[in-house]
């Protein structure tokens, strides 16, 4: 029970509880708070979209494709498909000279509501350029293009980009390549397995890049985290946590599927990385409000937006208040510092 998170109550009764693990990392990468084992081994999924624009950006694509910081935050995006969202995907296809059938990720409906909705009352069809990580797939392919690379296998682990992502990932995250396992993405990218504590290391470096010793590198940080805070709705959508973050200059933050969250605090210099380990999303928001607010975060704006997504109460269909949530967890310093 030392790992619990967030208990949901119904009716007076608990109905839900969800357990999982956190990881808070300093500028070094040493463990200074956590909440169950911080070095559990999880796939990385969505979180890890940030490093894997690096080796493209840091090749030039910016330059030689003429891409804004829009294009560039819908390239590390988990996009709703929302009218925004479709266009910066667009124009990044146009620029780079792509075609969208040559993506690998499934077509797909938008994921957001009304978007989906409106699609649907137009009479339009699913299209890879809905596909949630859309954005990712095109910027790997316009970096293949402009090395001249095989696009028909930009996906394979093998590939010489995919092969760039993992070492500049290990890198990164001061975590050696061999010991990050491989699994297949939703997508169809390969998709990292390591320890929390590795994925907050490489994310400290997000926020801090003066931590970078490759000048190449550290440039192509500060450009892809420069576009994500300059575009925060692009990087998720509307009312996810990922923009509500982002929004705040602070944060770099990166939400994965099935439960896996990260973001960093520049002013700070830490990194902190969870997992929810049924998978569920619907408690990152409160989850990383309590981290904040157990941090001491003197941002009060971006914990009251927090607050505001996020309540603890549980309303049904009609809006009725028929249950509350609440987090459980303490921070803790780890017993061997």
């Amino acid at each position: 029970m030392d790992n619990m998170l967030v208990k949901e109550f119904r009716g007076g009764l608990l109905e839900c509880a969800h357990f999982g693990h956190i990881c808070i990392v300093n500028e070094e990468g040493k463990i200074v708070k956590q909440v169950g084992d911080p070095h559990t081994v999880i796939f990385t999924r969505s979180s890890a979209k940030p490093f894997q624009a690096i080796p493209g950006i840091r090749a030039g694509i910016k330059e030689a494709y003429g891409l804004s910081d829009a294009e560039i935050a819908v390239m590390v995006a988990s996009h709703r498909a929302e009218e925004d969202h479709v266009g910066a995907l667009e124009h990044l296809l146009q620029k780079a000279g792509l075609m969208e059938d040559s993506l690998v990720c499934a077509p797909s409906l938008p994921l957001n509501e009304a978007a989906k909705e409106n699609l649907l009352r137009r009479g339009g069809m699913p299209r890879r350029l809905y596909h949630n990580c859309a954005g990712k797939h095109l910027g790997v392919q316009a970096y293949c293009k402009l090395k001249g690379y095989p696009l028909a296998s930009y996906n394979h682990p093998e590939h010489p980009v995919q092969q760039e992502i993992l070492s500049t990932l290990s890198t990164l995250a001061d975590y050696p390549q061999d010991k990050i396992s491989l699994g297949t993405d939703g997508c169809g990218f390969p998709v990292f397995a390591l320890p929390l504590s590795a994925l907050a290391t490489a994310y400290v470096k997000l926020a801090c890049p003066d931590l970078i010793k490759d000048p190449a590198t550290t440039q192509a940080v500060t450009t892809i985290t420069s576009a994500m805070n300059s575009y925060p709705h692009l990087v998720a959508g509307t009312g996810i946590v990922d923009s509500i973050l982002l929004g705040d200059s602070n944060i770099v933050a990166k939400g994965g599927f099935k439960g896996v969250y990260a973001f960093a605090l520049r002013k700070e210099r830490l990194a902190i990385t969870f997992k929810v380990l049924d998978g569920s999303e619907e408690e990152w928001g409160m989850i990383v409000l309590a981290i904040l607010e157990q941090l001491g975060y003197e941002n009060e704006e971006t914990l009251r937006k927090l607050r505001s997504a996020f309540p603890m109460t549980i309303t049904n269909d009609e809006g009725w208040n028929v249950g509350s949530s609440e987090t459980v967890f303490t921070l803790e310093a780890p017993q061997n510092a």
